[in-house]
């Protein structure tokens, strides 16, 4: 059964870069789209950015202009580019897969964030 291997995630100061990356471990078909998601302690799972296998991005309004995400088809692999990161943004980042299934949906198991001031 095809996983989802997340990394790069980390400590970084306040105005720092991280860059996430989110493999398939085994061979994931009919995907529909790809995305992050992340959980702070006390809040609930929010979307960070998703893009769909034509390449059509959405992105949480908090992170416009900071993140950018990206995926190679070929590798079935999903990248988070996170600039200009604030301490509001450490969280546990998780990627995910959405297909035509069953499985509908196939999750990564995180990796942490944590953004000092």
């Amino acid at each position: 059964q095809a996983q989802l291997v997340e990394s790069g995630g980390g400590l970084v100061q306040a105005g720092g870069s991280l860059r996430l990356s989110c493999a398939a471990s085994g061979s994931i078909s009919r995907i529909t789209r790809m995305g992050w998601h992340r959980q702070a302690p006390g809040k609930q799972r929010e979307l960070v950015a998703s893009i769909t296998s034509s390449g059509s991005t959405n992105y949480a309004d908090s992170v416009k202009g900071r993140f950018t995400i990206s995926r190679d088809n070929a590798k079935n692999t999903v990248y988070l580019q996170m600039n200009s990161l604030e301490p509001e943004d450490t969280a546990v980042y998780s990627c995910n897969v959405d297909r035509i299934g069953p499985p509908w949906s196939i999750w990564g198991q995180g990796t942490q964030v944590t953004v000092s001031s």
